[in-house]
C-alpha cells in the first residue's frame, strides 16, 4: 500500500510525553519511583472533584452535554465574560488544535516562540501551514522579534505565558502592546496553562483583552486543579471567534466525567490554596537547597523550573532514573545541559535533592 502523505505531516516530530511511572519501573527494574517530570499536581485531584466524578459514573450510558452548559456557565461567572465567549476542550491542547483547524490553511503561517509547548508546531503542520519560530531571549519570549516575524501570511501567533519549559512570563502591559501592533487578520493565542502559579504581579493574563482584540486566552484544569487525567480545558475569546471555533469543535469533546470533575474543582477553593502553598514553599526550599549545592536554577512563575547541570542532560536523566526519580531532559528543547523539575511533595523534593547529590558525587 502506497499512501500519499502530505509533506507537512511527514515533517512533524511526534510529541513525546513523559513515560508513565509503571513503564519506567519495568524498564529500569526500580520500585517506588517518583515522577517530577510532567508538571502535575503533587496533591492528587481535588477531593470534591473525585466525589463528583464518582457520582457521574452512574450516567455513563448517557452522552455528555455537548454544549457544556453548566461548566461554561460557571466559567463565565468566574472569569467575568459571557458564555458565548467560552469554548471547552479535551484539555487546552485540544483547543489549540481546533483553532488551527478553524483558521489555518496551506500557505498560511503561525508565529511562535522557540522553545515552547510543542503542540503549537504540531497543530500548525497538521493544517499544512508553516510554523515561524522565534528564539527566546534570555529564556524569555522576544515579543519584538515575534512582531517582526508577522507577515501578510500570518494567521495565528502563539504566546505561552508563563512559558513552558522556561517558566518565564511577560507583563500585561507588554502583552497588550504586542497585540495592538498586529494586523487585524492575526489572532493571538495566549496559553495560560500555568498562570495560577505566578507570583510576579506583573505576569500578564489575556483574559481582559478578548473584549477588544482578536485574542484567545487558554486555561486548563490539568495543573492547579489536579485533573490532568480527565483532560479538560477552556478558551476565552471574542464571541464571533468562539462561534466559528464551535462549528469545528466535536460536540462531545469533553466527556461527562471531566465536566463533573471540573465543575466541582472550581468550587474547591481550599484545595487550590493548598496547591499554591505547597508549590511556592517547595520552590523556595529547592532553590535555597540547590544554591547551597552550587547548582544554577532559573527563576520561574510556574510549578516547575530549570536547572543547569553543566553536563549532558540525557545522561543526568538516566542516572536519576536509576535512583527512582523521574525528571525531564531539555535536550529536545535545545538546552542539552538543562533538566526540568516539577515541584513535588516535601518528601519527594528531599528525595530529588538527595539523588542529585549522589549522581554529582
Amino acid at each position: 500500500m502506497k499512501l500519499k502523505i502530505p509533506e507537512s505531516i511527514l515533517e512533524i516530530d511526534p510529541y513525546v510525553p513523559g513515560k508513565p511511572i509503571e513503564e519506567l519501573e519495568r524498564e529500569y527494574g526500580i520500585r517506588d519511583s517518583i515522577k517530577l517530570a510532567s508538571n502535575e499536581n503533587p496533591l492528587g485531584p481535588s477531593p470534591k472533584a473525585v466525589e463528583a466524578v464518582s457520582k457521574a459514573l452512574l450516567n455513563l450510558h448517557r452522552y455528555p452535554d455537548g454544549s457544556g452548559h453548566d461548566l461554561i456557565g460557571k466559567l463565565a461567572d468566574r472569569v467575568g465574560v459571557k458564555p458565548q465567549n467560552i469554548v471547552i476542550g479535551n484539555g487546552s491542547d485540544d483547543i489549540i488544535g481546533i483553532l488551527a483547524t478553524t483558521f489555518l490553511r496551506p500557505g498560511h503561517e503561525a508565529v511562535m516562540p522557540r522553545p515552547s509547548f510543542l503542540m503549537y508546531d504540531i497543530a500548525v503542520k497538521c493544517m499544512g501551514a508553516k510554523p515561524i519560530t522565534v528564539p527566546l531571549k534570555n529564556l524569555s519570549m522576544d515579543l519584538d522579534a515575534m512582531a517582526k516575524a508577522v507577515t501578510g501570511k500570518t494567521r495565528l501567533v502563539f504566546i505561552c505565558n508563563p512559558n513552558n519549559p522556561t517558566g518565564t512570563c511577560v507583563s500585561a502591559e507588554a502583552l497588550e502592546s504586542f497585540v495592538k501592533q498586529l494586523p487585524g487578520h492575526v489572532i493571538t493565542v495566549v496559553d495560560e496553562a500555568y498562570i495560577e502559579f505566578a507570583r510576579d504581579p506583573e505576569c500578564g493574563s489575556a483574559m481582559k483583552m478578548v473584549k477588544d482584540y482578536p485574542v484567545a486566552a487558554l486555561r486548563t484544569f490539568s495543573k492547579v486543579y489536579g485533573l490532568a487525567g480527565l483532560r479538560v480545558g477552556y478558551g476565552v475569546m471574542p464571541a464571533e471567534m468562539a462561534g466559528l471555533v464551535n462549528r469545528v469543535r466535536h460536540p462531545f469533546n469533553v466527556n461527562s466525567l471531566a465536566q463533573a470533575g471540573a465543575l466541582a474543582a472550581l468550587e474547591d477553593v481550599d484545595y487550590v490554596q493548598m496547591t499554591l502553598k505547597l508549590v511556592h514553599e517547595g520552590l523556595d526550599f529547592m532553590f535555597a537547597s540547590l544554591k547551597e549545592m552550587g547548582i544554577k536554577c532559573f527563576p520561574t512563575q510556574t510549578n516547575f523550573f530549570l536547572i543547569d547541570m553543566e553536563r549532558n542532560a540525557d545522561e543526568v536523566y538516566r542516572q536519576m532514573l536509576k535512583e527512582g526519580v523521574i525528571v525531564r531532559s531539555m535536550t529536545s528543547y535545545g538546552y542539552p545541559e538543562y533538566i526540568r523539575i516539577t515541584v513535588g511533595l516535601p518528601e519527594e523534593n528531599q528525595r530529588l535533592l538527595a539523588a542529585l547529590k549522589k549522581i554529582r558525587g
